[in-house]
């Protein structure tokens, strides 16, 4: 019955959806847009929000986009930012690259700018270093079909996003290497400035992101140049919440360490100055990421945009109180490699040289005595490292100091072809209603279209009103650490208490060896 009155409530929701939108056109800060209406929503594609950040503003704070005269046409997707073309393509995407990248799209159901609806801000995943607007599976045109005005943020990655020298702190007196997350705060507060004249509300603006658009979303949570610029948070399998530095189990660095080594980087490449490296031909840039020995471009904590660690901050309560949803797959790193075999001697040895005194914890915690056991004990590891432990320690930390409420999910729907459970990314394009009709993918069945409704309904329900119940629905009650309280969603919908909780406990007690100085 509840999947039946799901259904219903879907249908009266899409009946409810004006047949035709009236915003095609829209004046903002900078000129009028002319978009065009598709399907009864008004869709703004290529919108610029910013300076193109090449030349003298390679590796520099977003700066405001220079005004137009007349109406600019807005329906084609911008150029995605410079990076890897396979990995782009990968995605399902064919858009051209380049720097000049920084570029908004909005799908709008309303009718006029007195509409007032409920927004949504998207923020790309692809490790930092890849991810696009013009990927398919983030067409939002079936969350504006929701009620919501949908608006998909683009942002610089790889070395033109995050690239940290010592030149170039000195330069801006602010840290270096976050310019992908000023160009995110830069796209929101044009949401804030423009999206009432689209029918949006910017006082009910949600920043959703999905695994390193999912760490964004924290660091955004977590930075005071955020502040004001959103009411509640939806992050899918990324946070940062493990200390910075260079051991295993983070991937956050230090300023000096981000520092050090683009300084090298640089250096490798022929440029002895700031000047010689912004005059390198893009195309030199991302083809030198890939390189053996390059570093990985990934946010440092910088002390501007990033003034503490994340954990410090929550602890402190000194994050932006807004109510987030939050979660993680059940098997994240199977798509990571985690399938190769490892022998119990390999695992052994990786957790002794990694995690020094508290080895001999987290080898109790992970059974590995044969080949399989230690495959899989190594795949549970990084899934714990990388997303479970992050993910559920902002859980407790924010549910602990009650500053907003906090909804957590398990992604959980084992197949043929993983067993185990799901992969980082599985719930994505069930959460967009977006299928994928290639031809290497399998096709959706009517159990994959209940579910996408019921994970739609949720999240369009957290960013009407920052809570996900809904009518129609499995009630998902609000996180407390030591209840059944995480919503499980996937092969079958209800609360469960934390997955693996044991485990992240002892991986608990080995970050907080860490933080204080692995004594």
């Amino acid at each position: 019955m509840k999947s039946a009155s799901l259904g219903l409530v879907w249908a009266l929701a899409l009946l409810a959806s004006p047949a035709h939108a009236a915003i095609t056109q829209a004046q903002t800060t900078a000129g009028i847009v002319q978009g065009e209406a598709v399907e009864g929503l008004g869709e703004f594609k290529g919108i610029p929000f910013a300076q193109p950040p090449v030349g003298d503003l390679r590796w520099k704070a977003p700066q405001p986009v220079q005004p137009w005269q007349g109406v600019r046409k807005t329906i084609a997707f911008g150029p995605a930012c410079m990076q890897g073309a396979q990995l782009l393509k990968q995605m399902g995407s064919e858009q051209p690259m380049s720097e000049d990248c920084l570029f908004i799209d909005v799908w709008t159901p309303a009718n006029t700018p007195a509409d007032k609806l409920p927004v949504i801000a998207w923020i790309y995943g692809g490790g930092f270093n890849s991810g696009a607007t013009s990927v398919p599976m983030y067409d939002g045109a079936n969350f504006a079909k929701q009620g919501v005005v949908f608006v998909s943020i683009s942002y610089r990655v790889g070395p033109f996003g995050f690239l940290a020298t010592p030149a170039l702190s000195a330069e801006s007196g602010q840290g270096s290497g976050n310019y992908g997350l000023l160009d995110m705060i830069a796209g929101l507060r044009w949401v804030h400035d423009n999206i009432a004249q689209f029918g949006g509300d910017p006082a009910k603006v949600t920043v959703m992101g999905h695994s390193a658009g999912s760490m964004a979303v924290s660091e955004l949570v977590a930075s005071p140049l955020a502040k004001g610029l959103f009411r509640g948070a939806i992050a899918e399998s990324g946070a940062d919440f493990a200390p910075p530095g260079e051991f295993a189990g983070t991937t956050q660095a230090t300023l000096a360490q981000a520092e050090a080594s683009g300084q090298k980087w640089l250096q490798d490449l022929g440029a002895s100055s700031l000047a010689e490296a912004r005059a390198m031909p893009a195309e030199k840039l991302e083809a030198a990421q890939h390189a053996q020995g390059a570093p990985r471009f990934f946010p440092p904590l910088d002390g501007y945009i990033l003034t503490a660690p994340e954990y410090a901050i929550w602890q402190r309560q000194a994050y932006n109180g807004v109510p987030v949803l939050i979660g993680t797959t059940s098997d994240e790193a199977a798509v990571f490699g985690g399938r190769r075999a490892v022998t119990p001697a390999d695992f052994e040895k990786r957790v002794r040289d990694g995690y020094g005194a508290q080895a001999d914890a987290i080898l109790a915690a992970y059974s590995h005595a044969t080949d399989v056991q230690a495959t899989r004990a190594s795949k549970d590891l990084a899934s714990d490292t990388m997303f479970h432990w992050n993910m559920f320690t902002w859980a407790a930390l924010q549910a602990k100091n009650a500053k907003a409420p906090v909804y957590a999910y398990w992604f959980d729907r084992p197949t043929a072809a993983n067993p185990d459970g799901s992969g980082h990314g599985s719930e994505v394009p069930l959460v967009f209603a977006n299928e994928d009709h290639r031809p290497s993918r399998p096709a959706w069945t009517d159990e994959d279209r209940s579910l996408s409704r019921a994970l739609q309904a949720y999240w369009v329900n957290f960013a009407k009103t920052g809570d996900p119940n809904g009518p129609g629905l499995p009630r998902w009650p609000k996180f407390q650490a030591e209840k059944a309280t995480v919503m499980q969603l996937g092969k079958e919908n209800k609360p469960i208490a934390v997955p693996v909780d044991w485990r992240l406990k002892v991986l608990g007690d080995y970050y907080a060896w860490r933080r204080d100085g692995s004594r």
